[in-house]
């Protein structure tokens, strides 16, 4: 009965790294570029969230709806001021940039508002736990959940079915021939980073009802897990983000079902390693032999 609990939690929790590595994935699909700054947006995502509900008294939905928007526009600032500069640059300059934006955003967020913690009010979401033939389950599990899959249901529509989502599919797959058929690059790149920002600041509010601790660089390790969610899947690959994500979330739970709660941090890296060593394309990704 506990082992069902702790999937039910997994694929909670792997939903809101799926939510993370979806912005990712994006922007690695379309600027060939691993943004380890996205952690921290996920994190000023947390915090909007947390003062949209104690401070402005709003509720569970109108504060995340908050927190995405903040967050996208906050994506495309980023993506402006740091990455656009660099777009032609060498691939470890933009890496170091990012890593260099990371930094700032915690310590500059730490320098404004102190190191300290803060805690998510218990009340944001008063649901109780369902039984499921005999066995109790989490509502607020069950009901992060389903917020997640919405997201990322809407994502996958507005990829697949807009003229904005069609711009950056074939921005993904040649951004020169894009431009020669008239779509705006520049533009195209900046919705991918606001799309992907918005999804991770969801994923902030997500996380704090659901652990109600939230910290400054609490961006860090789950910015970590969900790139290895994204390359586990496939990076690149929107799908696979998903997958990936869920996939891990569950083998986190199984082995604190097991009895080695000390070890799921551990687990998602044995994760990557392996990833790397047998199937480096990811779950979802295919092998591509570039030619010279």
């Amino acid at each position: 009965m506990e082992l069902i609990q702790q999937l039910v939690n997994g694929i909670s929790v792997g939903s809101i790294y799926a939510l993370i590595a979806l912005g990712y994935t994006m922007v690695y699909g379309i600027v060939k570029l691993i943004n380890f700054a996205h952690g921290d947006v996920f994190m000023v995502g947390a915090f909007v969230g947390f003062y949209s509900i104690t401070v402005l008294d709003l509720s569970f939905f109108p504060a995340l709806i908050l927190a995405m928007l903040v967050c996208s526009l906050f994506g495309v600032v980023i993506e402006r001021i740091a990455y656009k500069p660099l777009r032609n640059a060498t691939r470890i300059a933009a890496l170091i940039t990012a890593i260099g934006v990371s930094l700032l955003i915690e310590y500059g967020f730490i320098y404004v508002r102190g190191a300290q913690p803060e805690a998510y009010p218990g009340n944001v979401l008063n649901i109780g736990n369902i039984d499921v033939f005999g066995v109790t389950i989490s509502g607020l599990s069950i009901f992060i959940l389903g917020v997640s899959v919405v997201l990322m249901i809407i994502l996958q529509l507005i990829v697949h079915k807009t003229k904005i989502g069609k711009a950056m599919r074939a921005v993904s797959h040649d951004a020169e021939a894009a431009t020669l058929m008239g779509i705006n690059v520049n533009n195209t790149i900046s919705v991918t980073f606001a799309i992907g920002s918005a999804l991770a600041g969801a994923a902030g509010v997500i996380f704090g009802t659901y652990y109600t601790k939230i910290d400054p660089l609490m961006g860090i390790i789950p910015g970590l897990k969900a790139f290895v969610a994204a390359v586990l899947g496939g990076i690149g690959i929107i799908p696979g983000a998903m997958v990936g994500g869920l996939v891990l979330g569950i083998i986190e739970a199984l082995v604190s079902a097991a009895g080695y709660s000390l070890w799921r941090d551990g687990a998602a890296f044995v994760v990557l390693i392996l990833i790397l060593l047998f199937l480096p394309s990811g779950l979802f990704g295919k092998n591509v032999r570039e030619k010279v």
